[in-house]
């Protein structure tokens, strides 16, 4: 890994709906990482975007009878306010109706996939699931529907390109072996490698403008527009800066969820390959996210918001839900009752009064200094390792470990008592003060807005800390 840059970047948004919780869990996974390695000195760039060409937007569009440009301007808009609102750092949302910036790209790639002789073009018949925006073969259906939509899949019979994914397979399959690309977590690692173990299949990389004319026009064919992921995928290098950049350094990290690793670990990889560039050097993989135990969905009516979920609670509860109650690289549920049951053990009895009860007692001191700990120094190597393994709910834990070892500390020393010699006291009062700065400085990727307001209340003076008391960080649910 190159020491000073950092390249991160999410799957880019479908702009069909509304944005929706699972999106904003991937948002704040690739937050932290992009907010600890600048946090380590890294030159960071973090990417995110948003995906506007497909049948499926096309329809969407239709059936609220806008044209497909209106539509997406209007749901982009709401997904790219995603970033005040969780308190989010990216440095670019990319749209792939941008014609300056993505199309060129796009179009650079598709003639060098020409040029290597991975593009062909030939009349074929398939079942098309709209909502996957792939054609669906073998295990994929079931009783005539795709597996993941539940829904009928159709026949489309037509002339298209075709990208020689098969060319690839033991390339691709090589590269993961390797770890040349990194699939994280394991088993997202292995369900690839036996996918490729079967060998992958050549596939439709464009549609009939008869069919489908929302999307960017392949070059020197004016009936074909190309299919979505070739377009899509892209995102990666046009947002970036262009196939220059990407070359000098590409993705450190892709963090995408498990529905879509077959297109990042196989179509992707292949793309580059055919195009003589760089592969990424690693792929995330996180799970979904539930809603009382089931699939959140529209019609079951267990959507829910992130608009409503930060106006009712804050950012860094959010956040914090999401990065501490959902396993990072699996499925994990969401409910309220869970949520405010985090809210107030953790956040308001734990941190939060913990970070009070230090304060109130170390401003009453003056200066106050010290050496520091050991103990709380293996907390943070304890932290750091689980972050840079993408362990966010482990690292999480382990800062609430270091919490519960202050309190258990100052219970134990208890220097609010009167029989206390003074020198013991600001001994004491000074070690729980690094430990609390410590916590501070480790939530800085995770609560970005807490971890200030508790660093602001604690200042450096030579090789000591001047504290002041701060309001209630995490005042109780009732």
């Amino acid at each position: 890994m190159d020491h000073k840059k950092f390249y991160i970047t999410t799957s880019i948004a479908y702009i069909n709906s509304e944005p929706h919780i699972g999106f904003a869990l991937e948002l704040v996974q690739a937050d932290v990482l992009a907010r600890y390695f600048r946090q380590k000195g890294f030159d960071v760039f973090f990417q995110t975007g948003a995906d506007e060409h497909g049948s499926k937007i096309q329809r969407a569009a239709e059936a609220v009878q806008k044209n497909p440009q209106e539509f997406v301007d209007e749901l982009s808009e709401k997904f790219e306010k995603l970033k005040p609102l969780l308190n989010l750092s990216w440095n670019n949302f990319i749209r792939t109706t941008d014609q300056n910036i993505h199309w060129p790209v796009v179009q650079d790639i598709w003639l060098r996939l020409f040029a290597s002789g991975d593009l062909y073009k030939k009349k074929y018949g398939g079942y098309y699931c709209v909502g996957c925006e792939a054609f669906k073969t073998g295990r994929d259906i079931v009783n005539g529907k795709c597996v993941v939509h539940k829904k009928e899949l159709e026949f489309i019979e037509e002339e298209n390109w075709f990208f020689r994914l098969s060319k690839y397979t033991k390339e691709i399959e090589l590269a993961i072996k390797s770890d040349k690309l990194k699939i994280l977590p394991e088993t997202r690692r292995n369900e690839i490698l036996a996918l490729l173990s079967e060998g992958l299949e050549d596939i439709s990389f464009s549609r009939s403008k008869k069919q489908l004319k929302w999307g960017i026009p392949v070059p020197n064919d004016n009936d074909q527009v190309m299919y979505v992921w070739a377009d899509a995928l892209t995102n990666y290098i046009s947002g970036y800066g262009g196939i220059e950049k990407w070359k000098e350094h590409p993705a450190d990290v892709h963090v995408i969820g498990k529905d879509i690793s077959r297109f990042h670990a196989a179509i992707w990889p292949a793309m580059l390959i055919s195009a003589s560039l760089p592969l990424p050097k690693n792929i995330f993989v996180h799970g979904f996210i539930t809603s009382g135990g089931e699939k959140m969905s529209k019609s079951l009516g267990n959507i829910i918001d992130p608009y409503e979920l930060v106006k009712k609670y804050g950012a860094d509860p959010v956040r914090y839900y999401l990065l501490r109650e959902i396993p990072s690289s699996g499925d994990g549920d969401f409910s309220y009752e869970k949520f405010e049951e985090r809210y107030n053990g953790d956040l308001a009895n734990g941190l939060g009064n913990f970070a009070a009860r230090v304060l109130t007692l170390a401003s009453r001191e003056g200066v106050l200094s010290g050496k520091p700990r050991k103990d709380t120094e293996n907390f943070s190597a304890l932290v750091i390792k689980n972050i840079e393994n993408f362990r966010f709910d482990i690292a999480l834990n382990e800062i609430w470990n270091l919490i519960h070892y202050g309190d258990g500390y100052l219970n134990l020393t208890k220097p609010w008592s009167k029989d206390l010699p003074e020198k013991n006291r600001k001994e004491f009062l000074y070690d729980l003060v690094f430990m609390l700065k410590t916590v501070s400085d480790l939530l800085i990727p995770f609560l970005p807005e807490t971890a200030e307001k508790i660093s602001k209340a604690i200042e450096i003076s030579g090789d000591g800390f001047i504290s002041k008391k701060i309001d209630n960080l995490f005042p109780r649910l009732q």
